[in-house]
């Protein structure tokens, strides 16, 4: 197929199949005597794999690492499983760090006086009962 069907078929746009060339992503496809590339079905199922662990947070770096794997016929399984547990691990980090950050807003937002604003601390936006919160 041409990278015009291939980009179709797998939800891409074709400078993207020519940037997974070069980043070593999808192999070189065949090419006819004027010099079109033509891919098979394999590099549809190659472009479907990097764009769902894609989807799944993994770096095109860390993509190529299970590729490669892959393409050995062994198992990429375990190499998959812990790069998944190391992407959960930083998810829940951020889920708390935006949990805090929340409760900051939160607390800035009911600790902000009403329709009579006092003027702001001087290089600040608050005023000054604000500025003390939460330090």
């Amino acid at each position: 197929m041409t990278v015009g069907r291939l980009a179709a078929r797998a939800g891409v746009r074709t400078d993207t199949i020519r940037y997974y060339e070069r980043a070593g992503l999808l192999p070189s496809p065949q090419r006819t005597s004027g010099e079109h590339r033509r891919y098979d079905e394999r590099a549809l199922d190659r472009l479907l794999f990097i764009r769902g662990a894609q989807r799944l947070g993994l770096r095109l770096s860390e993509i190529r690492r299970l590729l490669e794997v892959r393409d050995t016929g062994v198992c990429a399984c375990e190499p998959a499983a812990t790069l998944l547990h190391r992407h959960v691990s930083e998810i829940d980090a951020e889920m708390n760090r935006l949990a805090a950050l929340r409760g900051e807003l939160t607390r800035m937002l009911a600790a902000m006086p009403g329709p009579d604003c006092p003027d702001p601390v001087p290089g600040t936006w608050c005023p000054p009962a604000l500025e003390t919160e939460g330090r």
